[in-house]
């Protein structure tokens, strides 16, 4: 088990995928032939529902489809894990997200979160976004984890935990290109003028992103590797040379 800084976030929340259930449940995804055979037999592309959750302002159902323009809500304690397309997301407790649709139904190219935090693993594609209320990454195919902390007004938290992404706050621009947990800060106000500063890699374990990838048949980077770095935010397998900074610190470009 990897080692993971918390931050507004419990423990159990965090390591849910060791429960038998979920593990089962994930199993039985994979076994049945995930999503081409679900989508062939008109089956639910949720793989789990624990808790409370909405749809639309209703109420969620295992078995039922979350499609591309659906918006969710989940409750307090409640975990939703579901597919659609080469994507795999988990969405915390306490979350509001709509899935907007990309170019065909299948296709999800907006992550619009509201509130709440989601761990996602996407597949290689173009024209795909989370949107957040102090930070917009582009996706290119990558595993992420993405939280909004309304005690801190909306500040947005992002990590490109490996791949490609446009990140943008307020104008400012940067690439990130992460092999292992490259962290940001979308600020309500700039920093020392910058809108995208450092963060430590919190709340979301290696563990989670090798799980999803698994469910869309993909590997993370460091599973490729066979091996990992240091997980500092910084977004490196290997230790970097003093003088290089990552893209948190580098000069701002607008």
């Amino acid at each position: 088990m990897t080692q993971h800084q918390l931050q507004g976030r419990s423990e159990k929340e965090i390591l849910w995928f060791q429960r038998r259930d979920t593990l089962k449940a994930a199993a039985a995804w994979v076994a049945m032939g995930g999503l081409p055979a679900a989508m062939a037999q008109q089956r639910s592309n949720i793989v789990e529902l624990r808790g409370d959750a909405l749809i639309n302002g209703n109420r969620l159902q295992n078995g039922q489809t979350i499609m591309t323009g659906d918006q969710l809500q989940t409750g307090p304690g409640s975990n939703l894990m579901f597919v659609i397309g080469n994507s795999a997301f988990q969405v915390r407790e306490n979350s509001v997200i709509t899935v907007e649709r990309g170019t065909t139904l299948n296709t999800v190219s907006l992550l619009r979160m509201i509130t709440g935090a989601v761990v996602s693993v996407w597949g290689k594609g173009s024209s795909r976004s989370i949107i957040m209320p102090t930070l917009t990454a582009g996706i290119r195919g990558t595993g992420v984890y993405a939280e909004v902390f309304p005690s801190q007004g909306n500040r947005s938290y992002f990590c490109n935990c490996y791949g490609t992404v446009d990140m943008e706050s307020n104008g400012q621009r940067t690439l990130s290109q992460s092999s292992y947990h490259q962290a940001f800060w979308g600020e309500v106000e700039p920093r020392d003028g910058r809108q995208l500063t450092p963060a430590n890699a919190i709340n979301h374990t290696d563990e989670e992103l090798e799980f999803l990838a698994g469910l869309v048949g993909q590997q993370t980077a460091w599973q490729i590797a066979g091996r990992k770095g240091v997980k500092d935010g910084r977004g490196y397998m290997d230790p970097q040379p003093p003088a290089q900074q990552y893209p948190a610190q580098t000069p701002v470009v607008r």
